[in-house]
């Protein structure tokens, strides 16, 4: 029969420890909570980087740029016709 060792009791311990503490929904809010907290800090998000929105003409198309007023007007269509089907 083999001997466990240490690490492994250790690690078995560890391991059945968390799960009880996750068992509880507080807990588990708070080690969610926490977690993403610590992936903000480690790896930030394009806008926490920068001040200003990569967006540069956003939902004010020029007037002559047909191919932007053409898509704008699909999505004004599609969303009217959505409502529509929901609505009938």
């Amino acid at each position: 029969m083999k001997v466990l060792s240490m690490n492994t009791l250790l690690a078995v311990g560890v391991g059945a420890s968390a799960a009880m503490w996750l068992s509880k929904k507080p807990n588990r809010i708070k080690a969610e909570s926490f977690l993403r907290d610590l992936k903000s800090k480690v790896k930030p998000t394009v806008f926490e980087k920068t001040e200003e929105l990569p967006i540069e003409k956003g939902g004010h198309p020029h007037p002559h740029d047909l191919e932007d007023n053409n898509m704008v007007s699909e999505g004004a269509g599609y969303s009217v016709q959505f409502y529509n089907e929901k609505m009938q």
